[in-house]
């Protein structure tokens, strides 16, 4: 396998100014006023970040809480093992208290009570509604309630899903560049896949060629195989070999400077069927519908049923569960594509469309574009897949 296309990128830029999140704290600081919340206590890794720019996996271990609390006025105090006040310490954050984690007594409870009891006012706002999580055990959340001496835990309603909607210019940036890699690998999939090459191994190359298109890591890959279409869109790969007639589908999410591309490729092995051809020129057709509803004033559930008239003339979603999502630090955000969603499109959205059709005997084919909202309409964040399925 060779690199033939050479490693360029749209921005080379990496994080951000201090003056990004400043704008950040001060616009949530505002919508806290709004609400009547003294603080937002914060503890996952997107949360985190987007105050601070703190870039790690570490992450991935869930031996050490990590928390963060922006005050009604001030900068965020980092609450943080010591083992990562040296990575805090290069960011623009500057008050960062530490405890020796893990700790099985008092894994920073009481500092971040303390720190809270300093800080944080009346009524401290924490992400509750749907698509988050609170990263510290049960036990330990109950117990900081009871430990704080004047203030009291709550939702922060909806404050940080509200920001984190929206993105800059400079995120965007940091998409479209994740897009482009992406896009380059997913263009060099006939140097590695075709008739007879077993599933698996496509997926270790493909993962291969994205890092080598400049990809940081790509901790997303799934697909499908199968005649005329696969079962379903979730799955690990198999070693079966790719077989003449079969569809395969790569779907992927790479990160740049921590932030995600999440768009998927189908191809066909050898000649597509009529019943494979005429489903691409579906989706292909139901993401322009898709692309066109998506401007500001209108709502996700206009999106979704811009896209479902094409694919089932309006009968609704297959067991996909919706047409695609909101895109940012994390693959999948907020908003969802489907008809309950009545979030409003509005300027600075990065979201995906991914219109999906049922073929023949249980299988299906779907599709899958990055776009950003303009102050118009929307545009292509990925390259835009052609017209025709490409064919290997």
């Amino acid at each position: 396998m060779t690199n033939s296309t050479p490693l360029t990128r749209i921005s080379d830029v990496r994080g951000f100014d201090t003056a990004e999140y400043r704008a950040r704290v001060a616009r949530a600081q505002a919508m806290m006023a709004d609400k009547g919340l003294s603080a937002l206590l914060l503890s996952t890794e997107p949360e985190v970040r987007y105050f601070t720019g703190y870039l790690t996996r570490f992450w991935e271990s869930p031996a050490r809480p990590w928390f963060l609390v922006v005050p009604a006025a001030g900068d965020p105090v980092a609450v943080i093992p010591s083992i990562g006040a040296e990575l805090m310490r290069q960011s623009w954050i500057s008050d960062i208290r530490t405890w020796v984690a893990p700790d099985l007594e008092d894994d920073g409870v009481s500092l971040l009570a303390a720190t809270l009891d300093e800080i944080g006012g009346d009524r401290i706002g924490v992400p509750s509604g749907h698509e988050t999580h609170l990263r510290m055990p049960l036990t330990d959340y109950t117990r900081l309630g009871g430990l704080l001496a004047k203030g009291t835990l709550t939702d922060d309603a909806g404050i940080t899903r509200a920001l984190r909607l929206i993105k800059s210019p400079a995120e965007i940036a940091k998409i479209r560049t994740a897009c482009a890699i992406a896009g380059r690998a997913f263009a060099r999939v006939p140097e590695i896949a075709s008739e007879g090459v077993p599933l698996d191994e496509v997926f270790r190359a493909f993962q291969m060629l994205c890092l080598q298109e400049g990809a940081d890591w790509v901790p997303y890959l799934a697909g499908g195989t199968g005649q005329d279409g696969y079962g379903d869109v979730i799955s690990p790969a198999s070693s079966a070999p790719l077989a003449r007639g079969d569809i395969m589908m790569l779907d992927t999410g790479v990160i740049w400077d921590g932030y995600y591309s999440d768009f998927d490729r189908n191809f066909s092995v050898g000649a597509p069927s009529d019943v494979a051809a005429r489903a691409h020129t579906t989706l292909m057709e139901a993401t322009e519908a898709g692309l066109q509803a998506a401007r500001p004033g209108n709502t996700a559930a206009d999106i979704f049923h811009a896209m479902d008239q094409v694919c089932t003339g309006g009968m609704g979603v297959s067991d996909t569960g919706r047409l695609g999502h909101g895109l940012g630090m994390q693959l999948t955000e907020w908003p969802s594509f489907i008809a309950g969603d009545l979030t409003v499109i509005e300027e600075g959205m990065v979201l995906t469309l991914e219109p999906g059709v049922e073929t023949i005997g249980g299988h299906m084919m779907v599709h899958e574009e990055d776009i950003v909202i303009t102050a118009t309409g929307a545009e292509f964040l990925s390259p835009r897949a052609g017209s025709e399925l490409p064919v290997i």
